[in-house]
Parts: structure tokens; sequence; C-alpha cells
């Protein structure tokens, strides 16, 4: 078993988002901490691939409805 050295830090976060994570938490029977690495994680991996977010892109494939014709000539 590999053993990862921790550090401590502080910061702060908007009231809502840390409610909802203490409620994930307690859910999902994990420390809040755990939670934290994750995301932080995510957000790491999520840069490296440079990916835009699911929601952006829904939108954009949704624009083909109307824009199809425009995206077209652009990329010509």
């Amino acid at each position: 078993m590999t053993t990862h050295t921790r550090e401590k830090f502080a910061t702060q976060v908007n009231m809502n988002i840390l409610n909802m994570v203490r409620n994930l938490a307690k859910n999902e029977g994990r420390q809040i901490q755990s939670l934290v690495e994750e995301a932080l994680s995510d957000l790491i991996e999520k840069r490296k691939l440079n990916q835009p977010r699911s929601r952006v892109m829904e939108i954009y494939q949704a624009s083909h409805k109307n824009f199809a014709p425009l995206y077209k000539k652009l990329a010509e």
C-alpha cells in the first residue's frame, strides 16, 4: 500500500456549496476531505485534457440545429 504525504490547507467556499458537499459526504459515508481530493483530482485531469465542460458542449451541439449552415461556411 502506497502512503501519500498529506498537507493541510485552508480556504473559503460558498456556504451553499459547502453544505452540498457535507450532505454528499454524509450520504456516501465519506469524509469531506476525500470529496475535496476527488474534486481537485478531477479538475486537474480535466485541465490536462483541455476538454470543455459537458454543459458547454451540450449547448454547442444543440446550436447545430439552428446554425449548421453557418458553421459549415465558417469551416470553409
